[in-house]
């Protein structure tokens, strides 16, 4: 899936997380967090962003995360909605998990 424009999804509050995502010049994906629990959580927040971005095909893209301590369904949400909509996508490919 190719990222054609930025797009954000999620808040600012508390057990939410703010994702932007953009299209990115260099290949891969450039990942950015900013976290209340980085230090504890940092690596399984890397992982759960990145394995939701390889679900819908994404391989390259910048993204920054601003995360308020957000449960691993909700940065998965977040991450899904933010990709689609940076893809212009109009039909979303939901499965169940």
């Amino acid at each position: 899936m190719e990222m054609k424009k930025e797009a954000l999804a999620g808040t600012l509050e508390s057990s939410d997380a703010m994702v932007r995502i953009g299209p990115s010049d260099e290949p891969g994906i450039q990942l950015e967090l900013e976290s209340l629990v980085k230090q504890q959580f940092g690596a399984a927040i890397e992982l759960v962003v990145r394995e939701t971005l390889a679900s819908l095909g994404v391989t390259r893209a910048r993204v920054a995360i601003d995360d308020k301590g957000a449960l691993d369904c909700i940065l998965r949400a977040r991450v899904q909605a933010a990709a689609l909509r940076a893809a212009g996508q109009v039909h979303f490919p939901w499965s169940p998990r």
